[in-house]
């Protein structure tokens, strides 16, 4: 059986699960996420893998990057990524990734961006099924009328994770 290695990582924003398979981080998200069963079975059963408890050089680059993404020395992470999903989440997650540091995005103009300016909604629910948090920018998607919305970390690590980046790219 092929062996996606995990390791639980203490952060400003609370644990996080690390995950790697083939040297690529696969997964990135709260340990104490409430669908974390159906994320962590959903990437299971698409590499056809399971979870052990081992390090290894993605995950222990991973946890550099994001100490210093979480001291406003990072602004854009270079970990070899590998998004397990359908392919319209694919697609959404992609759309994730040009959303600059420091910046936002709302559903709807992710909807455009991935032209289907219609599937708001389903956009919506890939955002909220991104497996790879802070990476691939989920939080950086708000309200078309500028309030936050759902985050998996919760409103307030959102809103922590927003301030940080704006207040990073004004000092710069």
């Amino acid at each position: 059986m092929n062996q996606i290695h995990i390791q639980y990582y203490q952060t400003k924003i609370g644990e996080l699960i690390l995950g790697s398979f083939d040297k690529k981080l696969c997964l990135l998200d709260f340990r104490s996420r409430k669908k974390r069963t159906s994320v962590d079975n959903r990437i299971k059963d698409a590499l056809k893998a399971d979870f052990v408890e081992q390090d290894d050089a993605v995950l222990a680059e991973a946890r550099k990057q994001l100490d210093e993404y979480f001291k406003g020395d990072r602004m854009n992470f270079d970990i070899p990524l590998l998004m397990v999903g359908t392919d319209f989440q694919k697609r959404v997650w992609a759309a994730l990734l040009q959303v600059p540091y420091g910046s936002t995005s709302s559903y709807a103009q992710l909807a455009s961006d991935i032209d289907n300016s219609k599937a708001v909604r389903a956009v919506a629910n890939a955002n909220g099924a991104n497996p790879i948090g802070v990476i691939v920018p989920c939080h950086r998607i708000i309200g078309k009328d500028g309030t936050l919305t759902g985050y998996t970390g919760g409103l307030p690590i959102k809103k922590y994770l927003l301030e940080l980046e704006q207040s990073t790219t004004t000092l710069k």
